[in-house]
């Protein structure tokens, strides 16, 4: 995660070592070394993939013209705030080591889970964790993330009990997901609280462009509507398609993608047809940039 960019660029090279100095841990040799049991504990996985994206950007800067608007999925907002100028990379990257350890206690304290429901309209999602909820577990949408796409969020019983009301509802398949806690649900709640007083220490400028909302999907235009958003993300659903038909509406002719993996090209194959959509990760991508 970010080894040959920082090899092949300086400003990603020396981002990855200021975040070491930041953090107190040389994070980047978690990153491209491992082990993988512990890159993926959220606490290390959230400023791992913040600090991966952050240097693309860094790295990108000088080529991406004109920037009209951003949005970025769940933690990818931090990063989206960072680019746009409304947090600093310092305390975004303190912030989310914070709501990395904050949501693994909650999910320790209150265990749950998520599963990724395929083939069943939104509609048909809510009123299969309304019904849940009825019987007195929590199963909740976490994730709009496309049309037939929609990630479910609650105790483990509640979306045991989703998945099958799910496949029974007309959804082609309901498959867990690895994941240490319930995140976007209520499960979150006190993971929620702890971020509040993190934010609310760090400075939030006006964003130099609009950022989209995962809560609301509509743009962001303040710094206090974003630390305020930013908090209700991590117990509201991420509205995704919807986010990235907002930017479509607001005119956006080319979309990047800026970190680890190409999910959110694939889902734009949906979400935005026909308009180009470019994942940014490796050296190598950069050449498809400038082309």
């Amino acid at each position: 995660m970010g080894r040959e960019l920082s090899r092949a660029f300086a400003p990603a090279r020396e981002l990855f070592e200021e975040a070491d100095d930041i953090l107190g841990f040389s994070l980047s040799r978690l990153a491209w070394e491992g082990p993988v049991e512990d890159l993926t504990l959220t606490k290390n996985a959230q400023p791992a993939l913040l600090v991966h994206s952050v240097a693309v950007h860094r790295v990108a800067q000088g080529e991406l013209g004109k920037v009209s608007v951003a949005g970025g999925h769940s933690l990818g907002e931090f990063s989206a705030h960072v680019a746009a100028g409304t947090i600093s990379f310092r305390d975004a990257l303190e912030a989310v080591r914070v709501r990395g350890e904050l949501m693994f206690a909650s999910g320790t304290e209150r265990p749950g889970t998520m599963a990724a429901v395929l083939g069943l309209d939104d509609g048909g999602v809510e009123a299969v964790c309304e019904a849940v909820g009825a019987e007195g577990n929590v199963c909740v949408p976490a994730n709009f993330n496309s049309k037939g796409q929609v990630v479910i969020s609650g105790d483990l019983r509640g979306v045991e009990r989703g998945m099958v009301l799910a496949k029974d509802a007309g959804a082609k398949k309901a498959v867990p997901l690895t994941v240490s806690g319930a995140f976007h649900s209520p499960l979150m709640e006190p993971a929620a609280e702890g971020l509040r007083e993190k934010l609310e220490k760090i400075n939030f400028s006006d964003p130099d462009y609009p950022v989209i909302s995962n809560v609301t999907a509509e743009p962001v235009h303040s710094g206090p509507s974003a630390r305020d958003l930013l908090v209700q993300q991590l117990t509201s659903p991420v509205r995704w398609r919807a986010s990235v038909e907002k930017m479509v509406e607001l005119g956006v002719e080319r979309f990047l993608e800026l970190g680890t993996g190409t999910v959110l090209a694939g889902l734009n194959k949906r979400n935005a047809r026909g308009i180009p959509c470019l994942s940014m990760g490796n050296p190598e991508d950069f050449d498809a940039l400038e082309g």
